[in-house]
């Protein structure tokens, strides 16, 4: 009987040729060990192929006409002239002689033409009409048709925000006339350089310390600001053989408090404490102990204890544990975020069962310069129960004046010192994470700070600045005796910024470090509340887990927590979320042209986190991890794959359905490069 070919061959082929079977499909264990979301094969599509992007006016051949700064300026008040933009005052009263500027005014008075070129307005309800308040944009509201008639008399207490900076204040601080007082104070108390000069000279400035903080690293930045007069004198009353430099040390300066002050008594110094002072020149770092020969009190005079101490007449600060304490165990913690942690945003948060809430970042030299776009920063929404404000500085007294400035004018519970921020225009002024090389100056920095305010202080730091040089764990055990009550560790160096996982076991090993009345706070690759129980199970001495990018990719992480589930949310739910963020947005920015545009800008920057969400019912293992890869995949329904999009046209799209049709020339590009999971820009 004649051979016959196998039947699995493929008809055409000899029998001598094999065919290669295709590729086994990994396994989810395989693609969770390669960082890949195990996403189940039914949703996978092969990836798009894109091309890649054409300058704008190089495809026509077209050079961009560059305008002088003459000519910009010039187009700008034409335009403030045009029917586009009608007075506020004549928008909010809908009459054209409300404006008490007359024809001297800037903007445009003509309301029939103004109505004229108005877009038509946009599908919905006016986010303040709704709530029964009057809206305060008038006509210029982009929901004109929704406004009911009902007087101011009559709005809701509910929905509100304060901390505005007064006119009074920033002309002040304009003119640096604000006064410091307590900032002052105490830092020619601490022996500390004043950066900021006083360009009226007086009778007392040769009496000022030229003693500046033990870390010698610290370097004058250039600030040319003129020092604000103080209310309270500190009278120095130099003796023989007093308040000289030596060459060879530098004493330790006096702390303010309401505890008994003693001599300093020298101890065996610490691995820190040599280094800065092989490296710095910095002198000995002494302790202080409780004695009952020297006693602080209002009016009462401090007696020399060594060489290098003054006479001085001092002002009582309460102690810290005499301030109001925040307990901050098991509360869910929203991280203050670049861009995206505004307010809207953490109201949203609030909604989804957040407990804390912190600003976004700000740079205290734009605080005391009264710049009214940093201030902003500092807005606060009623619903924000628990709300705390972050700073960053580079020198104790800066810090220590704006400590106080927001202690006067805003209304907070805490506030936030940020030295682990790694973006480099930051870190080149000698802030953020490059303090971390610098721990003398945290703790003149934290000294000075603790002292101006009765409110609780918290720092925020990186493992270290440099990868494998970790330094945290050198500050945790006397950063609450310098004067901070909560100490949160991000688990990541400054070089390392986002890339590779946190670094959970080194924020132990600095808990277990704390004192028992310092708050311990870890950050980094909280995604679900399985992780937020397990970093509180493995160490008991971390208070709570700080929530960043998991919060900005799912907001309703804090749900999750609370509920103790892994929430399979429906693209419909999280389009419900989405409304909820522009109707915030709406009230914080406003619902004329600019407003519903600045939101739509600031959701679109959004957008481009949560697209990194991979809906649980998808997943062939849960929950999603932080440094998960999503593959190209499809969503259960057209809403679920748009938002699953990386692409910037999909993110117009939904913004489209909630705030109506981009203008036209419309673009964005995102502030930060979200979907680069090894390597991340922002901070």
């Amino acid at each position: 009987m004649a051979a016959t070919a196998p039947a699995t061959d493929p008809p055409g082929l000899s029998p001598a040729v094999t065919v290669a079977s295709p590729p086994s499909q990994p396994t989810p264990e395989e693609l969770v060990a390669r960082a890949v979301a195990p996403v189940k094969p039914a949703f996978l599509r092969p990836p798009p192929v894109r091309e890649a992007p054409k300058e704008e006016g190089k495809a026509a051949g077209v050079t961009a006409e560059k305008k002088s700064k003459r000519q910009l300026k010039r187009e700008r008040q034409q335009e403030k002239k045009s029917t586009s933009h009608l007075c506020i005052e004549v928008g909010k009263s809908g009459n054209a002689d409300s404006c008490k500027y007359g024809a001297s005014c800037r903007f445009s008075h003509d309301i029939n033409a103004y109505l004229a070129q108005k877009p038509a307005d946009l599908e919905g309800t006016c986010p303040f009409a709704s709530s029964g308040m009057v809206c305060p944009y008038g006509l210029t509201c982009r929901y004109l048709s929704t406004h009911n008639n009902q007087s101011p008399e009559n709005c809701p207490e509910g929905n509100r925000e304060i901390n505005f900076l007064n006119k009074d204040t920033q002309k002040l601080l304009w003119k640096n006339k604000y006064d410091f007082p307590k900032a002052s104070a105490q830092i020619k108390l601490l022996g500390l350089k004043d950066i900021k000069k006083n360009k009226v000279s007086s009778a007392n400035d040769d009496q000022k310390a030229d003693i500046y903080s033990p870390d010698k690293s610290c370097e004058l930045n250039g600030n040319d600001q003129s020092e604000s007069p103080c209310n309270i004198s500190v009278n120095v009353e130099p003796e023989s053989n007093l308040c000289k430099e030596t060459d060879n040390s530098e004493a330790e300066p006096l702390v303010a408090s309401s505890v008994q002050l003693v001599e300093p008594r020298p101890l065996k110094k610490s691995k820190v404490e040599v280094d800065e002072t092989q490296n710095h020149g910095a002198g000995i770092h002494d302790n202080l102990a409780e004695s009952e020969d020297h006693k602080l009190s209002n009016g009462l005079e401090v007696p020399s204890i060594n060489q290098s101490s003054c006479r001085t007449d001092l002002i009582t600060i309460p102690h810290l544990r005499e301030k109001k304490i925040i307990d901050f165990r098991g509360k869910l913690y929203l991280a203050p975020l670049t861009t995206v942690g505004n307010l809207p945003f953490r109201r949203l948060c609030k909604t989804l069962g957040a407990d804390i809430t912190c600003g976004e970042m700000a740079m205290c030299s734009n605080l005391l310069q009264g710049q009214a776009s940093e201030w902003a920063l500092l807005r606060r929404h009623s619903s924000e129960d628990l709300f705390g404000v972050q700073i960053c500085g580079p020198y104790p007294d800066t810090i220590a004046r704006t400590v106080e400035l927001i202690d006067k004018e805003c209304s907070i519970d805490f506030i936030d010192i940020n030295m682990g921020c790694p973006i480099d225009i930051v870190v080149n002024k000698g802030a953020g994470s490059s303090l971390l090389t610098k721990p003398m100056r945290i703790k003149s920095i934290v000294q000075a700070a603790s002292t101006v305010t009765e409110k609780p202080l918290t720092v925020k730091v990186r493992t270290a600045f440099f990868e494998g040089r970790n330094r945290a764990d050198s500050i945790v055990s006397d950063i609450y005796d310098w004067g901070a009550s909560a100490l949160t560790i991000h688990g990541r160096s400054r070089q390392q910024r986002y890339s590779k996982l946190a670094d959970w076991d080194y924020i132990y090993q600095c808990a277990q470090k704390a004192p028992d009345y310092l708050h311990v706070i870890g950050n980094g690759d909280v995604f679900s509340y399985t992780d937020w129980n397990k970093h509180l199970s493995d160490c008991s001495k971390i208070s709570t887990c700080m929530i960043a990018r998991g919060a900005l990719i799912k907001p309703w992480i804090f749900t999750e927590i609370k509920e103790q589930k892994h929430w399979d949310i429906t693209s419909g739910e999280r389009l419900n979320i989405l409304k909820d963020f522009v109707r915030f947005g709406l009230e914080h920015w406003g619902s004329d042209s600019k407003g519903v545009e600045t939101t739509r800008h600031f959701l679109l920057e959004w957008l481009s986190y949560t697209c990194r969400y991979i809906p649980v019912g998808l997943l062939d293992v849960i929950p999603q991890r932080l440094n998960w890869r999503p593959p190209s995949y499809c969503g259960r329904d057209d809403l679920e794959t748009m938002m699953a999009s990386d692409s910037a046209a999909d993110w117009i799209r939904i913004s489209e359905m909630l705030l109506g049709k981009v203008p036209e020339g419309f673009k964005f590009a995102p502030k930060h490069k979200s979907n680069a999971y090894d390597r991340a820009e922002n901070g």
